[in-house]
């Protein structure tokens, strides 16, 4: 063999071996990595007393007093309300929200994941940001008693053959009758009505806790109530573009709050702070009644996320104030 040709292969050879070699030192590396990270994860969950508390309590997350702690403050539910939960996965604030409203209430969670909901919750999987999806939402929403629990009924006694009284029983029907929450619509709905913008602006307290997920690089065909958690995460570790993301899918929120809430309704988002929150709290407060900025101490402090909580939508609200806000 050629000098030359054997210098060829020698150093050929040291490059494919050179790359394994690292390839091989990153993959340990980033093993080690997840496992220093997963455990810090569990370490700080069970030292966390929300993490405990929410376990005990049968809540899906301890995000659950995240929401428990803003409705504490600003009294945001009422039974019968209608509820919109934007990124409801994996059900804690539903959870809430159910709970809140319950007996003649209506809980509507929207998730892009798939995600068993909590009881009593109704549930709509797919792209919020897609026309199709809120398109889908706001026919849900426009029928008053879809989605509400059927009220068992008794019927009246009557006679059998041998004289005695039969009582049906484990009879249940799906009301038609109008609650009493459909008439307090209709009669707070006479502005509504007079400027016709009334027919999809049936619910009570919109909820966003979306985040921007991770780009989809694998998996697709997976149906999975678990993987998807592995790669939709909360954040990018970005701290700019998890800001941007938030404040993209706040606004998403607020227009389809504008579309949807009615008038005295209420709305609460997540959002990561930076630059930008100003300019979405001058859109809200061109919305509601009024506007807070809330940490609630279920939140952790290191983490950068705080919630906006408009309270009372406004009866006549100015759309290009609201979303042209300079």
């Amino acid at each position: 063999m050629h000098p030359l040709d054997r210098l060829y292969l020698v150093t050929v050879w040291s490059y494919i071996l050179a790359f394994h070699i690292t390839t091989l030192t990153l993959s340990v590396v980033l093993r080690q990595i997840r496992a220093y990270s997963s455990k810090r994860w569990v370490d700080r969950q069970s030292k966390d007393q929300f993490s405990k508390a929410a376990k005990v309590a049968g809540l899906k997350s301890r995000a659950a007093f995240k929401l428990l702690q803003i409705n504490d403050r600003y009294r945001l539910f009422k039974p019968g309300m209608t509820v919109v939960d934007l990124g409801f996965a994996p059900g804690s604030w539903s959870q809430v929200a159910v709970d809140l409203t319950k007996p003649s209430g209506r809980v509507l969670g929207v998730d892009l994941i798939p995600s068993e909901p909590p009881k009593g919750v109704n549930t709509i999987q797919g792209d919020f940001l897609s026309h199709e999806i809120q398109s889908e939402i706001k026919n849900f929403l426009r029928d008053p008693d879809r989605g509400r629990l059927r009220r068992p009924t008794m019927l009246a006694p009557s006679q059998d053959e041998q004289g005695r009284t039969a009582v049906a029983e484990d009879v249940i029907r799906e009301t038609t009758s109008q609650s009493y929450v459909d008439f307090e619509r209709e009669e707070t709905s006479g502005d509504d009505e007079a400027t016709g913008e009334h027919d999809n602006k049936c619910v009570d307290v919109v909820l966003s806790d979306m985040c921007e997920p991770w780009p989809l690089l694998d998996g697709l065909w997976k149906k999975s109530k678990v993987n998807p958690y592995i790669r939709l995460m909360n954040t990018s570790g970005n701290a700019f573009r998890d800001h941007a993301g938030s404040m993209d899918l706040c606004r998403a929120a607020l227009h389809f709050s504008y579309e949807t809430l009615k008038t005295g309704g209420h709305f609460v988002c997540k959002f990561y702070q930076g630059a930008e929150d100003k300019a979405l709290e001058m859109s809200l407060k061109a919305m509601f009644h009024k506007v807070h900025r809330e940490k609630p101490e279920s939140s952790r402090s290191q983490s950068k996320e705080a919630y906006f909580v408009g309270i009372k939508r406004l009866a006549k609200v100015d759309k290009a104030k609201v979303f042209d806000v300079e």
